[in-house]
């Protein structure tokens, strides 16, 4: 594989000095928005208080993090003018709301909001959550792909990198029913590691997976064989990879980042194992603010020296081959090859 000039800077900005990923997600919807509503007792939470815990996740969190990720909504209308310089800016494309069929759930993007827009004001990457599950109606399946491959184009057009995040999710069929954005504690492995096959040609153009656990977090430490798991969801993806949360607990998170990273993973996107119980907090301010400088930092500086010692640099990976992703051509002719808008 190589990377296009605007592909590789963007790959840089968000990583540290060291090429590993230390990313927080400060992009969620339904996990903010809903805690917020039900303290109020109203069907939507007010924007006010919304925009105001993200712009504070930036502020406290940011010093520790490689790139933050944030959406159109709120984060970057409030909180853009507290992200340093120095750090990435990862933008959200998905919309939170998605239709359900039964048999698949159906993602759409952001309303009025596409990979152009976010290139031109300055974003250094792409973020797009698809919900999917092999075994689930092949339409849904198929329509899953499209619109993944359509924003994989459009992010080689406009050469930004594609930060792609796959998540499992229940059928009709199955025990265990959730519309929320929380881990199944009833998903296989299989399904999980399928997905990330059915996304790993080189037509979808993903740049980096951000992937869930292959099994559910309070199982990890339980189960039989779950390194080879993680192994075979390295060698599945076939580029750099990082692991999300999925509101994993601090603990249970940090098990499955040394798994990952003993898998070549080359750091974490993670938003709610960071800043989760200090938000329990709301609506006591201050308190919020002492969580997430206390304990929610402390963790950050937990995790990221985990991936100091184990994660794999992101230039580094195999696919890059040898010698690491690279800047080519790096001689006068770039500007001749380089294609334009």
């Amino acid at each position: 594989m190589e990377l296009t000039a605007g592909k590789l800077w963007g790959m840089r900005r968000m990583a540290d000095a060291g090429g590993l990923f230390k990313m927080t997600a400060v992009d969620q919807r339904p996990p903010i928005k809903g805690p917020i509503a039900a303290h109020y007792g109203t069907d939507a939470a007010p924007y006010e208080d919304v925009a105001r815990f993200k712009a504070m996740l930036v502020e406290t969190l940011q010093e520790g993090s490689s790139a933050m990720l944030l959406d159109p909504h709120y984060a970057i209308p409030v909180g853009l003018k507290h992200l340093s310089p120095t750090k990435g800016l990862i933008v959200t494309l998905e919309d939170s709301l998605f239709e359900e069929t039964g048999n698949g759930r159906k993602s759409s993007m952001i309303d009025d909001w596409d990979v152009g827009k976010i290139k031109r004001m300055g974003g250094d990457a792409v973020k797009v959550l698809a919900w999917y599950r092999p075994d689930a109606d092949p339409t849904v399946c198929q329509h899953q792909r499209d619109w993944t491959k359509r924003i994989g184009e459009a992010c080689a057009k406009y050469d930004i990198p594609f930060l792609f995040e796959l998540l499992v999710h229940p059928l009709d069929s199955d025990t265990e029913q959730t519309s929320e954005y929380i881990e199944m504690n009833t998903k296989r492995a299989d399904d999980v590691l399928r997905s990330v096959e059915a996304f790993s040609g080189a037509d979808f153009g993903v740049d980096v997976f951000k992937l869930e656990s292959p099994v559910p977090a309070k199982d990890v430490a339980q189960t039989d064989g779950v390194q080879a798991l993680f192994d075979e969801m390295g060698r599945l993806a076939g580029r750099p990879w990082v692991m999300l949360s999925a509101g994993a607990g601090k603990p249970e998170f940090k098990a499955i980042l040394e798994h990952a990273f003993a898998a070549g993973a080359s750091g974490f996107l993670a938003g709610r194992a960071i800043w989760l119980d200090a938000f329990q907090a709301f609506p006591d301010w201050d308190a919020i603010r002492a969580g997430l400088e206390g304990e929610s930092a402390a963790y950050m500086a937990e995790i990221s020296a985990l991936a100091d010692a184990k994660a794999t640099p992101w230039d580094q990976h195999a696919c890059w081959g040898a010698g690491g992703a690279q800047f080519k051509p790096a001689d006068a002719s770039f500007r001749h090859g380089y294609e334009g808008l």
